[in-house]
């Protein structure tokens, strides 16, 4: 029996980044997330939790056009599962561009 590598994960908003011309904005509505799945990789090497924070470009219809990763622990071993994830990501349209950053918790539980 093929062992489960569906991550048991948390996703954590960070507040609203700034937008247009140093207004604050709320932070956009997501309207559909995609969870991450735990890289194969990681499990075959004993990698059982990790933390990646993330900040999404959206365009102004509510699709993300860029992922780019802040930070990560462990380094580069979750980036490609959420930046695939987070790029499926939709979110309520708000007429103009802007940036949002999310924290995603990875752990492994099998």
């Amino acid at each position: 029996m093929k062992p489960s590598l569906r991550p048991l994960f948390h996703i954590l908003a960070a507040s609203a980044l700034c937008v247009g011309l140093a207004a604050q904005a709320a932070a956009p509505k997501v309207i559909k997330k995609v969870p991450p799945e735990f890289p194969r990789e990681a499990a075959q090497q004993s990698i059982s939790s990790g933390v990646v924070k993330a900040k999404l470009s959206i365009d102004a219809e509510g699709k993300v056009t860029d992922v780019a990763i802040v930070e990560a622990e462990p380094r580069r071993v979750f980036d490609k599962a959420v930046t695939r994830a987070l790029m499926e990501w939709r979110f309520e349209a708000s007429g103009e561009k802007q940036t949002h950053e999310v924290k995603l918790v990875f752990r492994n539980e099998d």
